[in-house]
């Protein structure tokens, strides 16, 4: 089962996963909506950089969701 494969299950099965991936694509598109504006003020860029790490540990989170379920569903 590949990563995509397992997203898509633990989004059916995982609320909590479910919730980490709709927060992750959620701040995605707030940065896609940043990055449109040609200038950003020193606020924007501050705003900016927080919600790229945010948007990373989101990210690692399911990633770990991934890896545990990988260890838990070994063959």
């Amino acid at each position: 089962m590949n990563d995509e494969e397992i997203k898509e299950l633990l989004r059916r099965e995982n609320e909590e996963f479910k919730k980490v991936d709709e927060e992750h694509k959620s701040l995605k598109s707030l940065l896609a909506e940043m990055d449109r504006k040609v200038y950003l003020s020193a606020d924007e860029e501050i705003e900016r950089k927080k919600l790229q790490k945010l948007k990373l540990s989101k990210k690692d989170r399911m990633a770990e969701f991934i890896r545990e379920y990988r260890k838990s569903h070994v063959h």
